[in-house]
């Protein structure tokens, strides 16, 4: 069975009462087993986190078993440099996801720090962005 793990960074905890106008109203729990049922020839895994370390710990734990992550680093994705070298460090292919699209907000998140080091970027289709991933994932 393939493994895919889903990566939640900074404050993506909120999702479903942070800013709905631009996140949605859904949580991540409600979307997750929808999410599951979809693929269940698959082992969807669910990690989450507000500090960058912590992530980091993560992709190096799973980056040399795991068959993809998709990763939606919050705003790290536009300052950190050291999820950068973890992903270039790692075997698992990573996909850069983000809910909103990041270019049609404010200038400074139109520049990403890991995209460099991941298979592709995909934003602006709320949370189904997650499942875009999971399909370039599994087609790579």
């Amino acid at each position: 069975m393939k493994k895919i793990l889903i990566m939640n960074g900074p404050n993506l905890n909120l999702l479903g009462i942070r800013e709905p106008g631009v996140y949605g109203s859904t949580s991540f729990d409600d979307y997750l087993p929808k999410l599951r049922a979809q693929y269940p020839a698959i082992a969807i895994e669910y990690y989450q986190s507000n500090i960058e370390g912590c992530l980091i710990d993560k992709l190096q734990e799973v980056g040399f078993s795991y068959d993809g992550v998709a990763l939606n680093a919050g705003a790290y994705t536009h300052t950190s440099v050291a999820l950068l070298d973890c992903i270039r460090s790692i075997k698992t292919p990573v996909v850069e996801v983000h809910i909103s699209n990041v270019h049609q907000r404010e200038e400074f998140r139109h520049r990403s720090m890991i995209a460099a080091s991941c298979k592709g970027v995909i934003c602006g289709f709320g949370l189904d962005s997650y499942r875009l991933a999971i399909e370039a994932l599994l087609n790579s």
